[in-house]
């Protein structure tokens, strides 16, 4: 009875020997296959990049004459970045509301699409900072507002933040008097319900 355990044993270690075999040359398989079909892609996304020499004679007249006023934007971009960091590095530990991460919305991930020319790529660089400090900076406003001020307007908003809807409605004193020290210690992250 014993001997044929074993030889049973030996027969299982034996198949999962081969399994791991057949698992390894299936997995080096795929990746071989993985990247190849990478390369492959790479190379079609080449395809349809526009050289740089043919994306500037291509470009409109009016679009290159006004591409220095869009450029200018960096400047008041830089101010306000470093503004909304030293702002909130200075206030929010005082008031006790989190400080927003910067990294959370400034995203630079385009620069290794292949279709893109080095201009092309540049304007995606200076998009993604414009945008990302903007949200970056609409979050620090509004965790500055539900800090001192979270009441809703009497009229509607267009594209409200995220912080809003917690807020207090227009003339409700009461709630605001009320509510106003617990909603201050409500930021993302919190599952706590709206304000009323």
């Amino acid at each position: 009875m014993r001997e044929h355990i074993d030889e049973l044993l030996a027969r299982i270690r034996q198949l999962e020997n081969e399994i791991e075999d057949e698992y390894r040359q299936r997995r080096d398989e795929f990746a071989a296959r993985r990247a190849q079909l990478a390369d492959q892609f790479i190379a079609q996304q080449r395809h349809y990049k526009t050289g740089l020499v043919r994306f500037l004679l291509d470009a409109r007249p009016l679009v290159a004459l006004t591409a220095p006023l869009i450029y200018l934007g960096w400047i008041p971009f830089l101010l306000l970045d470093l503004f909304i960091t030293v702002y909130q590095a200075v206030c929010f530990p005082l008031y006790g509301i989190p400080k927003v991460r910067r990294a959370d919305y400034l995203v630079f991930d385009r620069e290794d699409l292949p279709y893109l020319n080095l201009i092309e790529k540049f304007n995606c660089f200076y998009c993604s900072y414009g945008n990302g400090i903007a949200a970056y900076f609409r979050e620090v406003a509004a965790r500055t507002e539900q800090y001192w001020c979270p009441i809703k307007h009497a009229r509607r908003i267009k594209a409200a933040h995220d912080h809003y809807p917690k807020f207090f409605d227009h003339g409700d004193a009461e709630a605001y008097r009320q509510g106003l020290e617990r909603l201050r210690k409500q930021y993302p992250g919190d599952d706590a319900p709206p304000a009323r």
